[in-house]
């Protein structure tokens, strides 16, 4: 199926503003494997993401900049710890829950963070060059919450936040500080019509704060961020697993236009969109924990026909997975979710 991509239907439904021509397709990430199967080739270029997005549908390319958070590689016992649970080699690792490497203002101060000069946007000045008509670049960093936590070690960090609410105040600081700087830079460039922050705050029974700790260290950040995409007429989006209920309202008052990926299991999406549809585009719910990754070709196909018949209605849905699309997921599943939303969502929505 022939597909011309269109920022501007996406750009419509990220800001709700009622039915485009057809539902988009998002997805927050994408394993190198599925995309190089998908594609038919190693996919490595920013040329090859490029060709990946038109043959699968999608309206953008979702691009990075590149930083280094531990240019001094200080590890705590025991080794490395990754601040990126999935390596670009696929492999997985456990954040560290116990003791993580800046735990006292000692450490803080031996801690070397990046030099914000130093961060890499060359790949944003390549696509440029290769970006077709019709295609545009979503901008995308997050992990302010979490970087502190891991540096800190889940245990740690919870007891600071009682203990040494100084020195966890230092801590957002100085990461909140770096990762601000990326969507400072992003947001001037005219290639990047769309912001995305990734951050999760909640597990699917709960927030993993209570939300007056969140609204002090967490939502002051999302607020600058969603502050200086408004400032510049850019949606907007945010990503977080888990149940969000408590805390939508900060959300939506720190500027986000659009929520992802509303985990199945820790929220009903039409509900969701029912509760908030007008103030927010709700994105993703194709379920990743069985549909893609254990399920028939036939059942992702019912799956997305479902969502595109109980939440696409009016407008203000995307439609993609529940999290993101992992190495693990089916290939062929993948391609019958992104085919049945291209054969299926246009407007007026009729399965």
């Amino acid at each position: 199926m022939t597909w011309t991509p269109s920022y501007e239907r996406l750009i419509r439904t990220l800001r709700h503003q009622g039915e485009a021509d057809r539902v988009p397709l998002v997805e927050l990430g994408i394993a190198v494997k599925i995309k190089s199967e998908v594609l038919g080739r190693s996919v490595q270029s920013v040329k090859d993401e490029v060709d990946f997005a038109l043959t699968a549908g999608y309206d953008y390319v979702k691009l990075q900049p590149v930083v280094d958070m531990n240019p001094a590689k200080i590890f705590s016992e025991g080794g490395p710890k990754e601040t990126n649970l999935v390596g670009a080699d696929g492999t997985r690792t456990w954040a560290d829950e116990h003791q993580g490497v800046i735990t006292n203002e000692a450490e803080l101060e031996r801690y070397v963070f990046p030099d914000v000069s130093y961060i890499d946007y060359s790949r944003f000045e390549e696509i440029r060059r290769v970006l077709p008509d019709g295609m545009t670049v979503i901008g995308q960093y997050g992990d302010i919450f979490t970087l502190v936590w891991e540096l800190m070690g889940f245990e740690n960090f919870s007891i600071a936040l009682y203990e040494d609410p100084g020195l966890l105040e230092r801590l957002f600081e100085k990461v909140g500080n770096v990762i601000y700087s990326m969507f400072e830079t992003m947001v001037q460039m005219e290639v990047v019509k769309v912001l995305w922050y990734s951050d999760d705050i909640a597990y699917a029974s709960g927030l993993m704060l209570s939300p007056p700790l969140l609204r002090k260290y967490f939502f002051p950040w999302l607020k600058r961020i969603g502050e200086l995409a408004r400032k510049h007429g850019k949606p907007f989006m945010y990503h977080s697993d888990g149940v969000l209920w408590p805390v939508f309202d900060d959300i939506i008052a720190s500027g986000v236009d659009a929520i992802h990926p509303i985990e199945p299991k820790a929220m009903d999406i039409v509900e969701v969109k029912k509760r908030y549809g007008h103030a927010l585009c709700v994105i993703g719910n194709i379920d990743l924990s069985y549909t893609l990754t254990r399920g028939t070709v036939e059942e992702v196909e019912a799956e997305v026909k479902e969502k595109l018949r109980t939440v696409a209605p009016g407008g203000g849905y995307c439609l993609g997975s529940s999290n993101s699309v992992p190495e693990y997921v089916r290939t062929e599943n993948f391609v019958a979710m992104v085919t049945s939303c291209k054969k299926y969502g246009t407007y007026p929505i009729a399965v």
